[in-house]
């Protein structure tokens, strides 16, 4: 698996065109959250799973720690094992959600259904972190920054992600027979799609109101 390609010359790509921006920027809000209605079976591409990872490992990370991990699953039993996790972990939620009716007709992911699943973990170092003295959650925040790169990357690619939170997360780290100390950070199914709406299908659908950038933003001095 490549990490850098050494047929680009990358200093001579150091400086952007207004273009390479606006592209950019379309591909940054064309992203979307995938759901298991969505998918298709049609094979991801081993170079353009590469590509996904490799925009993963090249996130920002604090004092250089890189403290991701990946795990590719395949294995449809695995699978199974990790939608009944999200199942019994989803009754849960719609009974905080059971004044919301439209909770229960929301698909919520695409376990099974997306034709690969990855795990994006956090690994904590035994050893002290530059960065971390004192914002402990930085390695965590880190691991975030990977799976952007990931969406983005695979947005660009015409391949769809949906990211999975409603999980017990000690017992997916079970599953996935990984070390107690891991955590996980996002669990993504990803795969090729049928279409990506033209705006978030939350947004659509009324479950909350987009905000404006004037709400979000605040000037100091």
């Amino acid at each position: 698996m490549r990490l850098i390609d050494t047929k680009i010359d990358y200093n001579s790509i150091m400086k952007f065109t207004n273009d390479d921006a606006k592209r950019l920027e379309e591909i940054i809000k064309a992203r979307r959250d995938v759901r298991g209605n969505r998918f298709i079976q049609t094979p991801i591409e081993e170079e353009k799973l590469t590509q996904i990872l490799e925009a993963g490992v090249y996130a920002p990370s604090v004092g250089y720690s890189q403290p991701w991990k990946f795990v590719v699953i395949e294995d449809q039993k695995i699978k199974d094992d990790l939608f009944e996790n999200f199942t019994q972990e989803n009754e849960k939620a719609k009974k905080i959600f059971q004044e919301r009716a439209l909770y229960d007709s929301l698909k919520l992911e695409g376990i099974k259904e997306a034709p690969l699943n990855i795990a994006v973990l956090y690994e904590p170092s035994d050893d002290e972190v530059l960065g971390m003295t004192t914002m402990k959650k930085m390695g965590e925040y880190s691991v975030v920054c990977a799976v952007q790169n990931m969406w983005l990357m695979a947005r660009s690619l015409n391949i769809g992600i949906g990211w999975v939170s409603i999980l017990d997360e000690q017992k997916v780290l079970t599953t996935l027979k990984q070390k107690e100390s891991m955590k996980l950070v996002a669990y993504l199914c990803v795969g090729y799609v049928d279409k990506f709406y033209a705006q978030s299908e939350l947004k659509t659908l009324g479950w909350e109101r987009e905000k404006t950038l004037q709400e979000v933003v605040e000037r100091i001095g």
